[in-house]
């Protein structure tokens, strides 16, 4: 066995290059979705207006998405370099899994996104339109593979094991696990409603700058943006819910740990905790009474919350990032519904676009699916600790067996290269806005579907 050190340092490059490449999927699924809309208007219409909207987000999709691929590709090294007993177990499953997404979204992107990138002007309008859905299928094809993966590390079915490997007994079961159906709708919701943060963030900063060429791509995108946001924020609120829920009913030691009790004998919501994990208190905590009956559907105040100290000691999830991963992705899932409301009541009442206030709030809120999203993903894999799949394979025993040198390089490699790209990429992204968006194409309204394939 690898030393807890080992182990230790493992884990922190993992959450690393995870939390790293999270960011631009997060944000590329849903702009990948909005090209395929806003060109596919551009066709039917001839408006010149969704041209402009189509060749300024693919800029930023296209770093995004190039980012995306280079970190994804990284993890996948990672897993047989620092989880070699974990790759071995699990790799007649999860190999299974994550190859069948290089072959289906993968190969889906790679063979569309150049017509879609870098055809205008080039090929025929409708074939950029069919460029554009196919990459944006790519997308939503990946986050299945990925999630079903995932999913079924949390909840793992349909298996068997034989020397010191899982092997597939039902491929549907492990495909379609139960947590998949809760954590698949989750994600899918949440990527959508993070780009739609992001789209709506830059488009009010046009609106308080008062950039006049921006205006009308700005107007536009907001109105989409909130009108995205307004639909999905209620379902995404209910879809989280239920897989709490779930989340409860298979891996109670990760809802004990992220609701922040040691004892079950509060009712409260607690707001702020200060864990002991050696003596199983809290030092502090902060909590509103009877909440936590009141979410568990008992209004007299009657049920308590489950505690960590019902948890063997030995097979416990950190209660700090569980806890504080859970408060970060709720609050701001929270702060997001009732800024999508306020939104869509002023959209109503026609004073969105003049309200400077809110649309400076918008601007604060551009990164607010990101930060949910990250929080929601730092809950799902320390609460599911010590296991790295729940029940069968702890984390402590998957971990390659290397150095501590070996390891402590790696990560302070990893965590130089990912600023360094972390702020380029920041950086292209404030050029690309200040820029703005070209000026809107002029000639004829309609594009020449007649026009032939000049690629």
């Amino acid at each position: 066995m690898a030393s807890a050190t080992v182990v230790e340092l493992s884990r922190w490059q993992f959450a690393i290059t995870a939390i790293f490449h999270m960011t631009f999927p997060a944000l590329t699924v849903g702009l990948s979705v909005l090209l395929a809309v806003v060109y596919t208007v551009y066709v039917r219409t001839g408006n010149p207006l969704y041209l402009q909207i189509f060749r300024f987000w693919k800029k930023i999709f296209a770093v995004g998405f190039g980012l995306g691929v280079v970190a994804g590709t990284v993890m996948t090294f990672e897993f047989g370099l620092n989880w070699g007993v974990y790759a071995h177990a699990v790799g007649p499953v999860i190999g299974v899994t994550i190859g069948m997404e290089v072959i289906t979204a993968f190969f889906l992107e790679a063979g569309f996104i150049g017509l879609m990138l870098y055809g205008d002007g080039r090929i025929r309008p409708r074939t950029i339109a069919l460029a554009s859905w196919m990459v944006a299928f790519g997308t939503l094809l990946s986050t299945t593979w990925i999630l079903s993966a995932n999913s079924w590390m949390q909840d793992p079915v349909g298996y068997e094991k034989a020397d010191g490997q899982f092997h597939a007994r039902d491929w549907a079961g492990i495909l379609l696990n139960p947590a998949f159906a809760h954590r698949f709708p989750h994600m899918l919701l949440a990527v959508l409603i993070s780009a739609a943060w992001f789209v709506g963030g830059i488009s009010a900063w046009y609106l308080v700058k008062n950039r006049v060429h921006a205006r009308p791509m700005a107007r536009r995108c907001l109105s989409i943006a909130l009108g995205v946001l307004g639909v999905l924020m209620p379902i995404q609120l209910y879809v989280g819910d239920g897989t709490a829920v779930f989340m409860g009913q298979h891996q109670l030691p990760k809802l004990e740990a992220f609701e922040g009790n040691w004892k079950s004998d509060n009712n409260g919501y607690n707001l702020l905790v200060v864990p002991d994990t050696d003596k199983g208190e809290n030092r502090l905590h902060v909590e509103i009474p009877y909440l936590g009956s009141a979410i568990a559907q008992d209004l007299s105040g009657q049920t308590n919350t489950p505690g960590l100290l019902l948890t063997p000691p030995g097979e416990r999830p950190n209660m700090w990032t569980t806890f504080y991963g859970f408060r970060a992705m709720y609050f701001t899932a929270l702060l997001m519904f009732g800024t999508a409301f306020a939104g869509v009541v002023l959209r109503m009442r026609r004073r969105l676009f003049d309200s400077r206030r809110f649309l400076k709030w918008l601007v604060w809120m551009t990164p607010a699916g990101i930060i949910a999203i990250t929080g929601g993903w730092i809950v799902a894999e320390t609460g599911r600790q010590p296991w790295v799949v729940y029940g069968q394979l702890r984390t402590a025993d998957a971990v390659s067996h290397l150095s501590v040198l070996d390891v402590t390089v790696s990560l302070a490699g990893f965590v130089l290269l990912y600023l360094t790209l972390l702020a380029i990429w920041a950086r292209y992204i404030v050029r690309t806005v200040k820029a703005g968006p070209e000026a809107l194409p002029t000639g004829p309204a309609a594009p020449d579907t007649s026009e032939a394939l000049v690629a």
